[in-house]
């Protein structure tokens, strides 16, 4: 009887602390999606960000994709100029559902297999979300990226993004943001402001540091996923931050 064939193991994570990276969540915004525009999907930074996914993807890394709608819709805002909070964070979802498209776009353009799933069934464009479908495709060596939210107003994409990471299994979250971080204020205006390279969950929450709303940063802390916050608007920002190289901070 031949013996059985040996599993590969997983990469070793060259983050301390942190587990072997075999599958990750990359959570980005819709603004990381606008290049040096104001609004709108500029197709350079979708394809700048499609290639950092495709060389992980090279490493035998599995990944899933959370993105944002901020460049397009953004349903806080909206309520804030009087439309129905549930509308309002319903069209924020339809965007998050033309950035995935984009996204998808973008990777399969550079051979990369990928799969929209939204969490509102629209069938002409992407997939309903299913988690053991989502689980199917991740298992073929494809990038999921799902869409949509949680398919429900009254929560963010950062929430969603802990949720998906959670059902998925992933062993980290990513948060690619414009800033390299998480600081004691906002590094734009506040010359003096510290830079964390690491926080607990629980110094995140009595802070208030805005990592992500507080029922994102909670689900992450039930669940045990560290988040690992990076900006990704560099060229190789992710295969940079997941080899411990430029500034980060880990949440765990």
């Amino acid at each position: 009887m031949s013996p059985m064939p040996r599993r590969a193991q997983p990469p070793l994570s060259p983050l301390p602390d942190l587990p072997p990276l075999r599958r990750m969540l990359l959570k980005i915004s819709g603004e990381a999606l606008m290049g040096k525009s104001s609004s709108g999907i500029a197709m350079d930074a979708v394809a700048r960000i499609a290639s950092d996914i495709k060389l992980v993807r090279e490493r035998k890394q599995e990944v899933c994709l959370v993105i944002g709608g901020g460049n397009i819709y953004r349903g806080l805002a909206g309520a804030a100029e009087g439309m129905e909070r549930s509308t309002a964070d319903y069209m924020g979802m339809l965007a998050t559902v033309m950035n995935a498209l984009a996204m998808q776009n973008g990777l399969e353009q550079l051979g990369v297999d990928t799969r929209v799933l939204s969490a509102i069934p629209m069938t002409s464009v992407c997939e309903p979300y299913v988690r053991r479908r989502a689980l199917r495709h991740i298992e073929k060596e494809r990038v999921v990226i799902l869409a949509a939210g949680t398919g429900n107003p009254f929560f963010s994409t950062d929430t969603a993004a802990v949720l998906r990471a959670a059902e998925l299994n992933c062993d980290v979250l990513l948060k690619g943001t414009k800033v390299d971080g998480v600081y004691s204020a906002d590094p734009h205006t506040d010359k003096a402001a510290q830079h964390y390279q690491r926080l607990r969950y629980y110094d995140v929450l009595e802070k208030d540091l805005r990592v992500m709303d507080m029922a994102a940063v909670s689900l992450a802390r039930d669940n045990k996923i560290p988040i690992l916050v990076f900006s990704i608007r560099a060229k190789h920002a992710l295969l940079n931050v997941l080899d411990g190289k430029g500034k980060a901070t880990i949440v765990q």
